[in-house]
């Protein structure tokens, strides 16, 4: 399996998907899209509970649904179910919500755009500017974050290429790499903007993501000088790439007087809770 990193979005929420190139099939999340239909708190027990009262659906998911492997939003890649075109309609069809055939269509839909991105692959990097288009973010806002991932991907491709392979090793060096430069854990940092399952990135300001990309590319050009292997190498090289950017921020904030690393974030409005009478 080759394993297309991607995130979909439907009706604002991001379905996590795995590209096998081996069979032209997407798996996409099934928590993601129980999630995504049904608003609910936490897609995981909905998930649970809809299997135990319906005996068809979960042998029908147990035998043909695989444990796909998929990074969360902390980035740290874990095994999930997944399911195709196929499984997820049979899903949506005990799932009452009337996002129901809207969600179909867009299935459908993401099919055909990723036959369209095999041939032309810059059409994917299009996709995902509409998508943060319409969730409202600036161009240079956009433009910021796709330069910052691209950064993002040489350096895992270095650390690949230096023996780190696993998920939790990966997880382990950027969140080596992001306490060095904001002096908080990535879970921290998620903590203070008020975040759950979404991606940090994606609610980053401006000066977080070109810092964190500075924290980045400092990393792998040191880890190049270096010539770092291993985990324990990478993570020598991390914590200084963190500490040319921690320096950075310091000297920024020095002059502002304000934090780059905020609390601010672009969740929608939370929505009042009626009261008890």
């Amino acid at each position: 399996m080759e394993n297309n990193k991607a995130i979909a979005i439907f009706d604002s929420k991001q379905i996590r998907r795995f590209y096998d190139s081996s069979k032209d099939v997407w798996y996409f999340s099934l928590v993601d899209i129980v999630a995504a239909l049904t608003d609910s708190a936490n897609a995981t027990d909905y998930l649970k509970k809809l299997r135990k009262r319906d005996y068809e659906l979960n042998s029908y998911l147990g035998t043909n649904c695989p444990q796909v492997e998929m990074e969360t939003s902390s980035g740290v890649k874990r095994k999930t179910l997944g399911g195709n075109a196929q499984h997820i309609f049979r899903l949506v069809q005990s799932i009452p919500s009337p996002k129901a055939e809207p969600f179909k269509q867009w299935l459908a839909k993401v099919g055909y755009e990723r036959m369209q991105e095999i041939q032309d692959p810059e059409m994917g990097l299009d996709r995902a500017r509409e998508n943060w288009q319409r969730l409202g973010r600036s161009e240079k806002w956009i433009q910021q974050r796709m330069t910052g991932q691209d950064t993002r991907n040489k350096l895992t491709d270095y650390w690949k290429e230096s023996g780190v392979s696993k998920s939790d090793e990966f997880a382990f060096l950027t969140n080596i790499i992001h306490q060095e430069w904001t002096g908080i854990t990535v879970k921290s940092h998620k903590d203070l903007k008020g975040l759950k399952s979404q991606n940090l990135r994606d609610h980053m300001s401006e000066a977080e993501l070109i810092f964190t990309a500075l924290a980045e590319l400092s990393t792998r050009q040191i880890a190049e000088a270096e010539k770092a292997k291993g985990v324990i190498e990478n993570a020598n090289a991390g914590k200084k790439g963190g500490a040319v950017a921690k320096n950075a921020r310091k000297e920024l904030e020095a002059k502002t007087g304000k934090s780059v690393v905020t609390g601010e974030n672009f969740l929608p409005p939370a929505k009042d809770k009626k009261k008890l009478k």
